[in-house]
């Protein structure tokens, strides 16, 4: 296990506009306002279409990462997030999880991590950003590589 006590800076409101790229606005947000790190405590949001992970195939190894995408439209979604900070690009990388209920056939739902959204209507979120420690998100090669947070004094 890893853990920090983290020092909390500005909290933000945002409210992005339909048609927006999810991850595109919020790495223009953060660029704007200078955010290398935070967290998201939650966002509501309605979707044109997005992409999470996941798949119907049959998994070779189940420990595994699943880095297959399923493709989804018109949903409505509530998510939360961290925003790690990579040294190698000085990029903020987010690392989102949502829930999406598919409004056309009784609000089915799916739940994964965020590969890629459009809104449709609206996002609304709350942002958090963290002073100290630096969040770097690192990729572990003994673990498929996946990146994961670390925190740096």
């Amino acid at each position: 296990m890893r853990s920090h006590e983290l020092t909390t800076g500005r909290t933000f409101g945002i409210a992005f506009d339909h048609g927006d790229d999810f991850f595109d606005t919020l790495t223009a947000f953060c660029t704007a306002n200078n955010i290398r790190q935070g967290y998201i405590p939650m966002f509501i949001a309605g979707f044109a279409e997005a992409e999470i992970g996941g798949t119907c195939e049959k998994l070779t190894d189940p420990g595994a990462p699943i880095w297959s995408k399923v493709h989804l439209t018109n949903v409505e979604a509530l998510g939360c997030g961290t925003l790690g900070h990579d040294p190698q690009t000085g990029r903020v990388l987010p690392h989102i999880h949502t829930s999406l209920g598919l409004k056309e056939r009784s609000a089915l739902g799916h739940t994964s991590h965020l590969l890629s959204a459009r809104v449709q209507f609206l996002v609304e979120m709350l942002l958090v950003e963290i002073t100290a420690p630096t969040m770097l998100r690192t990729r572990e090669p003994a673990l498929y590589d996946v990146p994961l947070l670390r925190f740096s004094s």
